[in-house]
């Protein structure tokens, strides 16, 4: 991990005890009554998310993280929330190419979706050492070159605007009983995070014909995208696979869990395989020459509505992400050995499209528990 990668993550956790003591009306009272635990209702064939020790999930928790997800008092500006770049009827993505910041400063990378985000094994589009989402929060936060939350130095200014407000200490308070002070950056990188683990997708078309045997929404073509999708001949499912149809995912249960992150021939810019100084994935944090252009296989869960695609979203569309792994990429030292091409046939590129316009789930987009409060 790079230096100012590890200390933007010790500043969630850290840094905040630095910060000036909140207002004594953020002081909780020691003899609190336990929040009602979070109970999952999740779709057939989609297992419990682990959750870390501590960070249980309840009630009261998630619903404060829902409403600091789309409270635009945490950024350092006011002007951004998470909600901002990551909207619910994009799967949690923004529609563009590359994110911009609350500065305005503009991303190298596409925003991810968070879709089953807390299945991941790993967060963020190329850093094997993010393992959780309260890690992972440690970046928009905090992250200057480019900025995007923009809170870097103004924890105790942050923490301040929700201790003034009775109505946001008694959530607080609710979701955190036992703690001394309960409006502070820690709690809310957990209140936050609780929240994102329930964004959880599995209602699509897909869904309905695997586990329920409901064909009303797979169309023939879609059928028949699915099995090549699924095939040999293709392979796609080599990396978006498993249940979440992604890369690797993190279970209870789940040992010696290795990731993979994959070059898939998208840039050469010098003849050499090598990507843009811009963005060359996980190259940058390791600097091995075999991880030049290597980035994490997202779920394709809800793809059809994250348009554009690839990690600086330099794919317009679906048909054109499908003809860019038929042709195998740009030819490379360092591109992974699934990414080899494949024969299309006429129709086969429909076919796949309209696969993967059934992985659509419209309750997920429109779930009024997962939107602005």
């Amino acid at each position: 991990m790079s230096t100012g990668r590890a200390a933007a993550i010790a500043l969630v956790f850290a840094a905040v005890s630095g910060c000036s003591r909140a207002p004594l009306t953020n002081e909780a009272p020691r003899t609190a009554t336990p929040p009602a635990p979070f109970t999952w209702t999740l779709p057939a064939g989609l297992p419990v998310p682990k959750v870390p020790a501590d960070n249980p999930m309840s009630v009261a928790k998630v619903s404060l993280g829902r409403r600091l997800f789309y409270d635009t008092r945490l950024s350092g500006n006011e002007t951004f929330s998470c909600a901002t770049c990551h909207q619910q009827a994009h799967a949690f993505t923004d529609g563009r190419a590359r994110a911009i910041g609350s500065t305005g400063a503009l991303h190298a990378r596409s925003t991810m979706s968070l879709t089953n985000v807390a299945y991941n094994a790993s967060l963020g589009w190329a850093d094997p050492t993010l393992r959780t989402l309260e890690q992972q929060m440690a970046v928009p936060m905090f992250n200057e070159h480019p900025i995007e939350l923009g809170l870097k130095g103004r924890e105790s200014e942050v923490a301040a605007r929700f201790a003034s407000r009775p109505d946001d200490v008694a959530a607080f308070r609710a979701a955190f009983p036992e703690d001394e002070v309960p409006v502070r950056l820690e709690t809310m990188v957990k209140a936050i995070a609780a929240f994102e683990r329930t964004l959880v997708s599995g209602d699509a078309p897909f869904d309905r014909y695997l586990y329920r045997d409901d064909k009303a929404g797979m169309s023939p073509a879609a059928l028949r995208g699915m099995r090549l999708f699924f095939s040999d001949r293709l392979r796609c499912a080599e990396c978006h696979g498993s249940f979440n149809l992604s890369g690797p995912v993190d279970v209870e249960g789940t040992k010696d869990l290795e990731l993979i992150f994959h070059n898939t021939g998208l840039y050469d810019v010098d003849r050499r395989g090598g990507y843009p100084d811009t963005d060359r994935g996980l190259f940058d944090l390791t600097k091995r020459a075999a991880d030049m252009g290597r980035f994490r296989a997202p779920t394709l869960r809800n793809v059809a509505v994250t348009a554009p695609y690839m990690h600086d979203g330099s794919v317009p569309t679906l048909e054109a992400a499908v003809a860019h792994y038929a042709s195998g990429g740009k030819p490379s030292p360092y591109r992974s050995d699934r990414v080899k091409g494949f024969r299309l046939r006429a129709g086969d590129a429909n076919d796949l499209v309209a696969f993967l316009q059934a992985l659509t789930d419209q309750g997920f987009l429109t779930n009024p528990v997962f939107s602005r409060p």
